[in-house]
């Protein structure tokens, strides 16, 4: 047994989502007392499982289950709430903006860069002011309250045109984030029309723009196919090998002639690698992701360790076919490389050798509303009710913890007797602004 080092080796870990709690939960289980510290850090004090941010906007789960606390979950890691502004390996040090303002630098003996991906936009006109991402659980909550408060002003107003560019409703990218955003709120509004007496469902406009030929390329041309029948016969226009010329004002211009005038316009047309990392000395490929090996070492660089979407990671179940691939960023590679990763880093500590991660892609799983999904796994193709049934138990056998597993365990219950919450709390956008008018009158 290797002796326990007088100092403890020094581990940071740079990013809280999937892959760095993940891996600050295995190393918590696997160190033994005073062989390491592990330090994480991330502008936000909780990981946000992302695929349930569809559910949390339509209402069918509690937005706080979709989070887990770090601190709570980290128990014996040292949770930094800071924004990681730079990365010298050659110094060993993490330049981090903490969130009280104040800029910190962080030695480390062991770097793990889990850092993510963020929101990849174009240069569309219009889109950095109209449009709304859905990455994070604020902007889950704000697509929320605004798509019902547009059903409360619609109800309202007697404008014709106004009243029609209230009702439509438009989703940029056909991937899964975008798919299960724009089924899950069109399923929404379809329910809260019941206490709308003045909306009729088809007065309601609901687009899906995606610029290649097919939707979700992760399942089946065969079951894609399917599903955008499936969303055109709810009265979901889908226009496919399609891009947005502008969205100026909210009036939307496609290449193929449509203009429309929309209030509420979900931008879901990709992800890259996070820009941070431009600001550090690590190898970085094409497209801006980390260089890794197959056990996830950073490539030429010891003690430092990288997964999930801003890393290339090599696919080793498909490097047959390309020498060259890389691991997809998606949820059921982070989540399985971090589990990997914490074996990989304890390893390292002891002198023993890394394991290469090698996961075959299972298939893919998606709900399109209450009851409603799509399925591709191990080759076998489902639909409606079975897939809906498998994309939550997928789902909630991922989430972190068995408290919140349990938490959206209840929601989907309380759900299932009740019917979905479809009440706009638009005051949290502004809360000020009722005690500001008290303060003035």
């Amino acid at each position: 047994m290797a002796a326990v080092k007088s100092n403890p080796t020094r581990i940071v870990i740079v990013g809280g989502g999937y892959v760095g709690m993940y891996t600050a939960l295995g190393l918590q289980k696997k160190l033994r007392s005073g062989e390491a510290s592990v330090t994480v850090i991330d502008p936000q004090p909780h990981m946000t499982y992302q695929p349930f941010l569809p559910e949390a906007a339509a209402g069918s789960i509690e937005p706080r289950h979709v989070v887990a606390p770090l601190r709570k979950v980290l128990k014996r890691c040292h949770v930094v709430t800071g924004r990681v502004t730079k990365i010298e390996h050659s110094r060993k040090i993490v330049t981090a903006e903490l969130s009280d303002g104040h800029v910190e630098e962080i030695e480390y003996d062991v770097l793990v860069s889990a850092l993510g991906a963020i929101s990849r936009t174009l240069p569309i006109p219009g889109l950095a002011e109209v449009g709304i991402g859905m990455k994070t659980i604020g902007e889950a909550i704000y697509v929320r309250n605004h798509v019902l408060s547009r059903l409360d002003q619609a109800a309202s107003t007697n404008n014709a045109d106004l009243r029609k560019k209230l009702l439509s409703f438009v989703v940029i990218g056909g991937g899964f984030a975008g798919i299960e955003t724009l089924a899950e709120l069109e399923d929404m509004t379809r329910y809260a029309l019941k206490y709308y007496e003045g909306i009729k469902p088809e007065e309601m406009n609901w687009v899906l723009v995606e610029a290649m030929g097919r939707i979700m390329p992760e399942v089946s041309a065969k079951l894609g196919a399917w599903t955008v029948e499936a969303l055109e016969k709810r009265g979901i226009k889908i226009y496919l090998d399609t891009r947005v010329k502008s969205l100026e004002g909210g009036h939307v211009i496609l290449d193929d002639g449509t203009e429309f005038d929309s209030d509420t316009i979900i931008w879901t047309a990709g992800m890259k690698a996070n820009p941070v990392l431009r600001n550090t000395d690590l190898p970085l490929d094409e497209r801006g992701r980390v260089r890794c090996t197959a056990a996830m070492q950073v490539q030429g660089l010891d003690g430092v360790w990288a997964a999930g979407d801003c890393s290339a990671v090599p696919d080793l179940s498909r490097t047959d076919e390309d020498p060259t691939a890389t691991c997809v960023p998606n949820a059921q590679h982070a989540i399985r490389q971090s589990k990997l990763l914490a074996k990989n880093i304890v390893a390292s500590l002891r002198g023993q050798k890394p394991k290469d991660y090698f996961h075959k892609y299972l298939g893919s799983v998606a709900g399109l509303g209450l009851y409603k999904g799509v399925a591709d796994v191990f080759g076998l193709r489902f639909k409606g009710v079975p897939a809906w049934f498998m994309h939550r138990s997928y789902h909630v056998a991922f989430m972190p913890t068995v408290n919140r597993k349990l938490r959206v365990l209840m929601d989907w219950t309380q759900a299932l007797f009740y019917g979905r919450e479809v009440v706009a709390l638009g005051q949290i956008n502004d809360p000020k602004s009722d005690f500001d008018r008290a303060v003035q009158s």
